[in-house]
């Protein structure tokens, strides 16, 4: 062959090979990556012409396409809107966005995700459309019911989960949206609601449940400063210093017990300081502690982490200085600290199995096309932060919060069923106003299910109280989990 012949021939099928590698890469490995850019508009029209998966609850779509009449375009709908909307978020073609698990989960939701290349190849030589996998949530229909029952129109949010598995029982943010005026064929009135949602004042597209930068987490913070406390040389019946208020190392602030007295005689045990959730003993032994003692418990426990549920949640937060009057305030769940109720409730799913708490996870398992289960999601562990014998004595000390006249988690009993609790009463920083916290479990002895309830005060009631306001709904939700069994 001629030389310069030869030369053209390497050229040329040199291209023909960058092309066809080209059209691979793009095809089967950066076309997932490529899709999911949030500045691909072409995503949301081309998914829009794609049977999505449903998302499943009990065995029913709270997430589902519909062919529009004459026209190769689905609609997403959501026969239960604004109950699962904090969950599924939304799909919309007009609006080219998407939210929630339907953001998330994109890929599996348009049959696209790596992990599912068998069934794609099949229905390529099968000629059969492409569809989506449907995804199949770990939520409980009835506590998800319940919990929006209970809230009604007050802000707040509750999560429930299984202290055993990690799988999410219950996940609500209130208020609310009806996903299906975001997800329909009027791209007006898309858009029209879409801005009155993000102009509202009461912030319904915020979930609650995930934002772990906007709440002080009050005194079920005391969990957390308690397990310090048991570590460190501190018992249930170790005497406290209770006095009616303490004032703060380098500054002229004095915090009070909610009394406004001392706590109980002035000198209580751990075990009635905790119930009746005093502030100035927790302050009190904080501070003999190194500082860096509670912030690494609280690292231990998730602060400062962010992580996928599959849905995201922001860190927790945990003051970065060793500034002795945040330390104080820090250990009754104020100044500078931040959690969401997911990260209590994970707190309290330690203490409820045995120092161990799993990972949080929404997705039981991946469906095919035909609703077929094809992966299935394992438990894991997600952190070991305290004992297994510092986790007992907790226990301890949230049922006598129930049990105990003068504990501050009576209103959370429930007949025949043993219930360990903590509630909290957090300052906003607006003065008069109060958020109420509750996290709990039952039954004490074989823990089922872990709740963590949070209720914002505001125009209608500024102040909130966790005793009051929380436990009522905390309740609730644990009644019709126990009412099933547990999960």
């Amino acid at each position: 062959m001629n030389p310069q012949i030869r030369k053209l021939f390497l050229v040329a099928f040199s291209m023909v090979i960058s092309l066809m590698l080209a059209s691979t890469y793009l095809q089967f490995w950066a076309a997932p990556s490529l899709n999911a850019d949030g500045r691909n508009t072409r995503t949301f029209l081309h998914a829009a012409e794609k049977d999505r998966g449903p998302i499943v609850v009990d065995g029913e779509a709270v997430a589902k396409s519909v062919q529009i009449a004459n026209s190769r375009r689905f609609d997403r709908t959501y026969p239960q809107g604004p109950l699962y909307a904090p969950v599924t978020g939304w799909f919309s073609a007009n609006l080219n966005s998407a939210t929630g698990l339907e953001s998330v989960s994109a890929q599996v939701l348009n049959g696209e995700a790596p992990s599912l290349w068998t069934q794609r190849f099949l229905n390529t030589i099968t000629g059969k459309p492409r569809q989506g996998n449907g995804i199949e949530l770990t939520l409980d229909s009835q506590m998800q019911q319940v919990a929006a029952a209970a809230l009604g129109d007050k802000k707040g949010a509750v999560v429930a989960l299984n202290p055993k598995t990690g799988e999410i029982l219950a996940l609500y943010s209130s208020p609310s949206f009806d996903p299906n005026q975001l997800a329909g064929s009027n791209s007006e009135a898309a858009l029209a609601y879409a801005q009155t949602l993000e102009t509202d004042p009461k912030r319904p597209l915020n979930n609650r449940v995930t934002d772990g930068s906007s709440y002080a987490p009050g005194s079920v913070f005391k969990i957390i400063t308690t397990a310090v406390l048991l570590e460190n040389g501190v018992t249930t019946e170790t005497q406290l210093q209770g006095p009616a208020q303490i004032t703060l190392p380098g500054s002229n602030v004095s915090v009070p017990n909610f009394s406004g007295g001392p706590c109980l005689n002035g000198t209580p045990t751990l075990a009635e300081a905790f119930a009746i959730s005093c502030n100035t003993p927790f302050i009190d032994e904080a501070l003999k502690l190194d500082p860096q003692l509670l912030r690494d418990k609280a690292e231990d426990f998730g602060f400062g982490e962010a992580t996928e549920i599959p849905l995201k949640v922001t860190a927790s937060n945990f003051p970065e200085e060793n500034d002795l009057a945040q330390i104080g305030l820090a250990s009754i769940g104020q100044g500078q600290v931040t959690a969401s109720p997911l990260q209590m409730a994970m707190v309290t799913a330690a203490i409820a199995n045995e120092g161990k708490i799993m990972k949080p996870q929404l997705i039981r398992s991946v469906l095919s096309s035909d609703l077929e289960k094809v992966q299935s999601i394992t438990p894991e562990v997600y952190a070991t932060p305290i004992s297994a014998e510092v986790a007992k004595s907790l226990t301890t000390l949230m049922v006598e919060t129930v049990n105990q006249p003068y504990g501050t988690g009576t209103g959370i009993s429930i007949p025949g069923v043993q219930v360990a609790a903590k509630t909290g009463t957090a300052e906003t920083g607006v003065p008069g106003y109060a958020n109420a916290w509750v996290t709990a479990f039952a039954p004490a002895d074989n823990p089922q299910i872990v709740v963590a309830v949070l209720v914002e005060g505001d125009e209608s009631k500024p102040a909130r109280y966790g005793a009051v306001d929380g436990a009522p709904i905390a309740k609730a939700v644990l009644e019709a989990g126990l009412s099933k069994g547990g999960n």
